[in-house]
């Protein structure tokens, strides 16, 4: 396999196996009601995947799990390390305290005290440092020091062998759908995805969604590489990643149709609709798909059965009530 190669259906089945048992085959649902209809375009009609019930509140669970699996039984005995904003850390240890190891974890000072809880609760050393450069230089030297393997949050193909697991899952409770829509935070969630999308569905549209204040995808797109953000401004810190990499962005070139963005401002609007119609609380990367099917992608979309990932829920209900109140990010 070289280094830019997608995961064949071959990889992407025996990863399935391997985590079989072990993560959520999280349901999938049809949304419809009056509360959507009057926001879609007419004949438009949606899938949802909901990942947000996946152990740990988010896909991440996956591709850490998926990685982790992956190392030689002595080096996953010297635990693990990564860095993370909230939901790769808690799914890290998650993983971690399953399989049995250790994880010493790197996340943001100002990371939402509900996720650092969170993550500590299952048993991970936390680690919280204020800027994300430092983050990654600590987690290097503690892997380099202590032998811990790194689990990175988003790059490399065993995460996105994990991650291709929710298409390769979905496609086989939906298989009529003609476009899935997909947040895009680091990218390695839907390199993943789409890897598995095209394969088994050429013809099924792939869309990433990003807020414009985190649009490093978007940017790396447009200028045919992988491009760093000098700031990341968002609500959605499950997507401020602030760089793309060689691995998932080769993959998003070749398999992603479109990358679209949103302001945060809509995110909340559609955290506020599926709080409506669905009953359900989203963080704002949860909410991301459904932002750019009611903004960018509605008239793109018409008429089509799309696909919307709901990726994550981890977000306590004081934070969700300031961001639906206006009061704060």
């Amino acid at each position: 396999m070289t280094e830019h190669t997608p995961p064949t259906l071959a990889e992407i089945r025996a990863t399935a196996e391997t985590l079989q048992g072990r993560i959520v085959h999280t349901p999938v649902m049809d949304w419809d009601g009056p509360e959507l209809g009057a926001r879609i375009a007419r004949d438009t009609s949606i899938s949802l995947k909901l990942e947000l019930f996946q152990h740990t509140g988010s896909f991440k669970a996956r591709g850490a799990l998926a990685v982790m699996l992956s190392l030689p039984e002595e080096a996953l005995a010297r635990g693990v390390t990564a860095v993370s904003a909230g939901n790769h850390a808690i799914a890290t240890a998650w993983a971690a305290r399953e399989l049995g190891v250790s994880a010493k974890l790197v996340m943001l000072a100002t990371a939402n005290p509900a996720r650092v809880e969170r993550a500590r609760r299952y048993g991970a050393e936390l680690i919280l440092v204020p800027d994300v450069a430092e983050c990654f230089a600590i987690a290097d030297r503690i892997a380099r020091d202590e032998g811990r393997a790194f689990v990175h949050p988003f790059e490399g193909p065993f995460t996105a062998r994990g991650t291709a697991t929710v298409a390769m899952e979905w496609l086989e409770q939906a298989s009529d759908l003609d476009a899935i829509i997909v947040p895009v935070g680091g990218g390695g969630l839907i390199a993943g995805m789409s890897s598995a999308i095209k394969q088994l569905r050429p013809d099924c549209l792939v869309f990433g969604v990003e807020p414009t204040g985190a649009d490093s995808m978007w940017r790396s797109l447009a200028a045919g590489s992988p491009q760093t953000l000098e700031r990341v401004a968002t609500i959605a810190d499950s997507l401020g990643a602030p760089y793309a990499l060689p691995y998932s962005f080769e993959l998003c070139r070749r398999c992603v149709d479109e990358v679209v963005r949103i302001a945060d401002e809509a995110m909340i609007d559609a955290m506020r609709l599926a709080l409506d119609s669905l009953k359900l609380v989203l963080e704002p990367a949860g909410a991301a798909a459904t932002a750019a099917l009611l903004g960018p992608l509605r008239e793109r979309l018409a008429g089509r059965r799309v696909g919307i990932l709901v990726c994550g829920s981890n977000i306590d209900l004081a934070s969700f009530n300031r961001l639906l109140d206006g009061s704060g990010g």
